[in-house]
């Protein structure tokens, strides 16, 4: 008897789920039918003309860039709420953006995705709703957020809403900065107020074709100014990598693009609350490398690449340069330790001298203030004859911007070490996260010469009279050889710092990987804070 009890509720249950089987078929396949409407995007030959360019749509981009499988959509089904101008008979699912969650390296990342097939990929008030969305849920469980844009700008149609959309967006981007890592790439236009977002990123990635980004376009350019510009001079990112600064990395393809934006994120941390990444290490922390002992010229006035030290002394040598065409008289990137990332900044002599100018202390100064928000510990490799001089630099304001370097490394609470490869004079010496400004591990080579100024100049000021009363050209060659000697010594050898305490050690250069992992590792603990205010004032 209880087994036909049992039997017959079996029975029932079956029964029961077949019947809704059979009812929710038409709703299933209305809801594969939907989501299939709403991956299309703008439609077949929307799709088409896009792919003629050469160009990937946003939930192909959104695919190359995940991992496989791992990407989530949300809000698909939205759409916008305009009736002016007949946008009543163009709606689309999703209403072009695509957004959602997925992992990169199995590591939890937002996205969203502009979909330039639906309406030019304008901005709506819906679009806005759905990109915020998502940035909430990014900041909610402190993870990266990744933009991919392909915009005309404002949906014109839309007026007000649209721009009251891009606010919501910036102020989300203005609060997300410095807890959750944000990063932009420039897949197409990107253009007036569309433009204001990925400035506000910590990072943008813009492709050699079809990317570009200005606030006003040629025609208006022309309209008011009379310049006759064409978009690729005016906004491309040969543009912005080389003259404004504005991109951080130009890759040749979106495949290109997509994959460097996969290396950025293992290099950096999900939020402000974490540690820096830390990979198994796979080189010798104890390597050392017999090279470095020649690298560096005996005439303190020629040339050679940083590059070549950075590379022989970081994990793999795997170096990832930000702004690599931008202020190239200074180096910023990021580099694994013993397999902890690391963020390096390093003058660089091949390019005028590797002096300070008003680019490079900007560009350096953001670099470490990314590092310090993200718990990215900090090297600094210092080759430095001082500021540059001129009107120029001065009328462009060389004293507030070297203050931004200087603030950003006196602010950085994040381990910092220093080491002074060659050169280091004046308040560019200060400047390169000397020990007063908080360096936690302050190294130099052998040869390196920490002074107010180098030893011609200095010759030139304290023995001014001196030289002028030799007449005898010779006399006077020899006489200026030996006071540069006599000043190097006494005042711009290492070990005169040393004796002070300003520099820790002096090492030997071809030890100076594993100088630098042993301070690192024993610098893990490091606890300091700033003092208590609403936020610093840092000199804009």
């Amino acid at each position: 008897m209880q087994n036909t009890k049992s039997q017959t509720r079996s029975a029932k249950h079956e029964v029961t789920n077949i019947y809704f089987t059979n009812m929710d078929n038409d709703k299933l396949q209305k809801l594969i039918d939907n989501r299939a409407k709403a991956q299309a995007g703008g439609g077949e030959a929307a799709v088409e003309k896009h792919h003629a360019k050469g160009s990937y749509t946003a939930r192909e981009r959104i695919n190359m860039l995940l991992d496989e499988g791992s990407f989530e959509e949300v809000n698909m089904f939205l759409t916008h709420r305009c009736h002016d101008f007949g946008m009543e008979k163009k709606v689309f699912l999703g209403d072009g953006v695509a957004v959602g969650s997925g992992t990169i390296d199995g590591r939890l990342v937002f996205v969203f995705a502009q979909d330039a097939t639906v309406i030019g990929g304008s901005l709506s008030e819906t679009m806005a709703q759905k990109i915020c969305n998502v940035m909430d849920q990014a900041m909610k469980l402190g993870a990266p957020i990744i933009g991919l844009n392909d915009s005309g700008g404002a949906r014109i149609q839309e007026g007000a809403c649209a721009l009251a959309g891009y606010a919501e967006i910036f102020e989300r981007n203005i609060l997300a900065s410095g807890v959750v890592p944000q990063i932009s790439v420039i897949f197409g236009p990107c253009a007036g107020g569309a433009v204001y977002s990925p400035a506000l990123t910590d990072f943008i990635m813009m492709t050699e074709q079809n990317s570009y980004m200005f606030i006003t376009g040629p025609k208006v350019v022309k309209s008011v100014t009379g310049e006759d510009v064409s978009v690729e001079d005016l906004g491309g990112a040969h543009v912005h990598a080389t003259k404004s600064g504005v991109t951080h990395f130009v890759a040749a393809t979106e495949e290109e693009a997509l994959q460097e934006v996969r290396r950025l994120v293992s290099f950096i941390p999900q939020n402000n609350m974490e540690e820096a990444p830390l990979v198994k290490c796979t080189d010798d922390p104890m390597r050392v490398e017999e090279s470095l002992n020649e690298i560096v010229p005996n005439d303190p006035n020629k040339p050679y690449n940083m590059k070549d030290i950075i590379n022989l002394i970081v994990d793999n040598g795997d170096f990832m340069e930000v702004q690599k065409d931008y202020a190239k008289n200074i180096i910023c990137g990021f580099a694994r330790f013993n397999g902890r990332s690391t963020g390096i900044i390093a003058n660089q002599p091949n390019y005028i001298a590797g002096v300070l100018d008003c680019d490079a202390s900007r560009k350096a100064a953001r670099f470490v203030r990314f590092c310090d928000a993200f718990n990215i510990q900090i090297l600094t490799l210092v080759d430095v004859p001082g500021f540059l001089c001129g009107t120029g630099q001065e009328y462009a304001g060389i004293i507030d911007h070297g203050a931004k370097l200087m603030f950003a490394y006196g602010e950085a609470t994040v381990p910092k070490v220093t080491i002074t490869i060659r050169k280091s004079y004046g308040g560019s010496h200060i400047v390169m996260s000397c020990k007063q400004l908080r360096g936690d591990v302050c190294y130099a080579w052998p040869n390196a010469e920490i002074a107010v100024m180098g030893a011609s100049g200095a010759v030139g000021v304290l023995q001014a009279k001196a030289i002028k009363a030799i007449e005898d050209p010779e006399e006077k060659k020899k006489f200026i050889a030996e006071k540069e000697a006599e000043y190097r010594e006494l005042f711009a050898s290492p070990y005169q710092a040393a004796n002070r305490g300003y520099i820790d050690d002096i090492i030997e250069p071809r030890n100076t990987r594993k100088r630098i992992i042993h301070a690192f590792e024993n610098l893990q603990t490091k606890r300091l804070t700033n003092p208590l205010k609403k936020h610093s004032n840092i000199p804009l």
